[in-house]
């Protein structure tokens, strides 16, 4: 895990003035516990708030001691939560819907971003202007479910048949394959891989889901197993609170949230990174009152698209798929303060 010798001194300090802090409830327990959190891919700056949390000890102010790691090559974040290998991870809403559909018992949290961050890129901007002139062309996908609903729903929202879209499955290679010419468009993040081409390829363009008849929803979770929420509630109570800290600073002090990041892992390029993170940072927080929120009535209507689009069979059960009152854990409106 990310340790740290600077946050070490302050811990004591942070802990103490912690019940003054914006964001943060004295009353609610400090369980003093270990917890492993696993990302939903490697670092990158939507998850920038999470590094700023441990470099500035947020997690050990709150309670819990985050040991923070990105998924192995084999493993996925809804396994790792099912087999007991993880305390929380961060995944895409439409794995959670997966995983519900078959009867596992995850459950999120919390909401990382608001809105979705999926799109399709198409680096020749002149040839692809819209979503429709992507018809009788090769656009890549990664072969999860969801990439094909993605591309249907922005291709259909643009007028266009997806029937007539060449499908090519090029795993998470979007941007090597889009400027290879190997593909006209792939399916992809904006916030990531499409600041990436769009650095080597200033005219490149990104068609985003939601702007093509998909409702607003928050792509990425914090999920924990049912069994956590019930018998460690204060640990996924600290664990949201350290993570509220973590994002709110990082959209007041981007800056700081960049090197946060970066130092822990140095191989990032710092202005890539810095592009990256002002492209999602709007995401944190549009149409939320408070970072990390789930809002019912966006979820009821991402369940319809969910099913509509066909990432599953049955419309999402988002009263069972989601504790939408957890996300308060430390503000004035928490239910269990």
């Amino acid at each position: 895990m990310f340790r740290r010798a600077l946050a070490a001194l302050l811990v004591a300090a942070a802990t103490v003035s912690a019940a003054g802090c914006a964001g943060t409830d004295s009353s609610d327990s400090r369980p003093d516990a270990d917890a492993d959190l696993m990302l939903d891919f490697t670092p990158n700056a939507v998850h920038a708030g999470i590094y700023l949390a441990l470099q500035r000890g947020y997690d050990d102010a709150e309670g819990v001691h985050l040991d923070v790691h990105p998924p192995g090559e084999s493993t996925d974040g809804i396994k790792a939560l099912l087999s007991g290998q993880e305390d929380f991870a961060l995944v895409d809403i439409h794995d959670l819907a997966l995983a519900d559909a078959k009867g596992k018992d995850i459950v999120g949290v919390m909401a990382l971003v608001q809105t979705p961050l999926a799109a399709v890129l198409a680096a020749d901007g002149a040839s692809v202007k819209r979503p429709s002139d992507l018809e009788g062309r090769k656009v890549g996908v990664t072969g999860l479910p969801s990439d094909d609903a993605v591309l249907d729903s922005i291709v259909k929202g643009d007028g266009g048949d997806p029937g007539k879209v060449r499908k090519v499955t090029i795993g998470f290679n979007a941007v090597q394959a889009l400027l290879s010419g190997k593909v006209a468009g792939a399916t992809a993040f904006w916030n990531a891989e499409g600041v990436a081409l769009k650095h080597q390829r200033p005219a490149a363009r990104e068609f985003k889901v939601d702007d093509y008849g998909a409702p607003s929803y928050p792509e990425l979770v914090l999920a924990t197993t049912r069994e956590t929420l019930e018998t460690d509630a204060p640990v996924v109570r600290a664990t949201i609170r350290a993570l509220r800290r973590g994002y709110e600073s990082a959209i007041n002090d981007p800056d700081s949230a960049v090197s946060a990041l970066t130092d822990e892992e140095p191989t990032l390029n710092r202005t890539l990174t810095s592009e990256q993170l002002d492209a999602v940072s709007p995401s944190f927080m549009a149409g939320a009152d408070f970072f990390g929120q789930l809002q019912p009535a966006v979820l009821a209507k991402w369940a319809t698209w969910e099913q509509r689009f066909g990432i599953v069979k049955k419309k999402p059960d988002v009263a069972a798929m989601f504790d939408t009152q957890v996300a308060r854990s430390g503000l004035k409106s928490d239910p269990d303060a």
